[in-house]
């Protein structure tokens, strides 16, 4: 009997040891992940940017930490918004002529013929739609850009294995968001 108790308190002993090996392991091998991770983000070149629509259907978040972002300084203001509006929709400006799928632009009247539009960002899924419309059809002051307090940041963004324009890439943390306002450094004189 006092043999038996020496060896569940033998196996009791090492059973303790490995799960705690194993739990620090584990803790340490996140704590490395997330420090290489936390110097860099996965950011959108508004200007490389195709407008394809796999930000909303690629990203491993529902819904995507992909959200539509306005370049106000660049906006018209326009009465007959391209990213606002289905192109058809020149005869109507109800909100069945919306091109957003979730109506997260909405749309304030400023003075006549201007209006302004703000993105409601947690009903943006990230599809694209207002970008495409607004560069078709516009000046293209909407455009995508990745939310870095949403995105959960991975090792290989899934988004950016599908892009066809490669527009994601890894940027420093400290590195701020593109905005179509302005011209990529590489481009300014």
């Amino acid at each position: 009997m006092a043999a038996n108790k020496t060896n569940r308190r033998g196996f009791f002993k090492s059973g303790t040891r490995v799960a705690l090996g194993v739990t620090l392991g584990a803790t340490a091998i996140m704590a490395a992940k997330h420090a290489t991770a936390e110097g860099t983000v996965w950011q959108i070149d508004p200007f490389k940017c195709t407008q394809c629509g796999r930000c909303a259907t690629d990203c491993v978040l529902r819904p995507s930490a992909v959200k539509c972002v306005h370049a106000y300084d660049v906006c018209g203001y326009c009465d007959l918004c391209g990213g606002y509006l289905k192109p058809d929709a020149n005869i109507s400006t109800a909100a069945e002529s919306q091109l957003c799928p979730t109506a997260a632009i909405n749309r304030k009247y400023i003075e006549e013929p201007y209006f302004e539009y703000v993105i409601d960002e947690p009903l943006c899924i990230g599809c694209a739609k207002c970008v495409k419309g607004c560069t078709d059809f516009g000046n293209g002051s909407l455009h995508l850009q990745i939310r870095h307090n949403i995105c959960v940041n991975c090792n290989q963004c899934a988004i950016a294995r599908v892009c066809p324009s490669d527009a994601i890439s890894r940027v420093p943390a400290s590195q701020p968001y593109k905005i179509k306002g302005s011209l990529p450094k590489s481009d300014s004189k």
